[in-house]
Order: C-alpha cells, then sequence, then structure tokens
C-alpha cells in the first residue's frame, strides 16, 4: 500500500495529465475556447511541480507563480531552471484570459505553444519521479 505522500504525489499528477488532456480536446474544437486551453495548460504545469515538490517533502505556500514553483524545486534538482521561460509564459494565462478584458482569447500559436510547454513540464518531472509514479 502506498503512503499518503505517494497517493498525494500520484493525485498531482493525475490532475496535471487531466489539465493536459483537457487542453487538447478544447484545441480542437470546432468553437474556438483558446482561452481555456492556455488555462489548463498553465494548470497542469502548476499541478507537475507541486507533484515534485510533495515528493521531495517541501511544504508550499498556495500559487499561481510557476516561477516560483521552479525556484523551489531548482533546490534539489538545478535543471529545473531550464524551464523558467516557459514559467514565465505561462504563470499569467492563470488568470490573464479568465476574466473580461481586452483581449478575450490567445492567438491559435500562443495556445499551441503553452501545450507544448506544458506538456515539457510533465514529462520533464515524470522522468524525476520513480516510476510507480508514471500512469
Amino acid at each position: 500500500m502506498d503512503s499518503p505522500k505517494d497517493e498525494e504525489v500520484r493525485q498531482w499528477i493525475i490532475k496535471s495529465q487531466r489539465d493536459i488532456k483537457v487542453a487538447r480536446i478544447l484545441i480542437e474544437n470546432e468553437v474556438s475556447l483558446l482561452d481555456a486551453v492556455v488555462y489548463h495548460c498553465q494548470q497542469s504545469a502548476e499541478k507537475a511541480l507541486k507533484a515534485y515538490l510533495t515528493y521531495q517533502d517541501l511544504v508550499f505556500k498556495k500559487t499561481h507563480d510557476l516561477s516560483v514553483l521552479v525556484e523551489m524545486c531548482s533546490v534539489f534538482e538545478p535543471h529545473f531552471q531550464d524551464l523558467e521561460d516557459m514559467a514565465d509564459t505561462l504563470t499569467p494565462y492563470a488568470t490573464e484570459f479568465r476574466y473580461p478584458g481586452d483581449i478575450i482569447e490567445p492567438e491559435r500559436y500562443e495556445a499551441e505553444e503553452a501545450l507544448q510547454m506544458a506538456a515539457t513540464v510533465l514529462e520533464f518531472v515524470t522522468k524525476l519521479l520513480p516510476n510507480k509514479f508514471s500512469l
């Protein structure tokens, strides 16, 4: 039986994977839903990073700032710094298109880029975790 920590890490990874799946479904939708695509990409990356921090037993404050999470992860694995540009790009998507404003949704290329970045973050994290967290 898995420890409570292992189960929490697994749940973070599952939620991250589901956000990626949702983003992929939405980007293919006939109706433009690119605002939701980038939101779920940001969420996927955030949850993957939080899975890693949970695995490392590091308590983290509630935040959507991926740069903060990347920095925290870098304490354990310096190569997390390679994700900094992706974190900077994805972080605003937690809120940028979630509320009324001047621009209602990103360009398609931005959504495609966000999807690739989120997948990269998730893959990076899962490669660092033991195989028991691979689903």
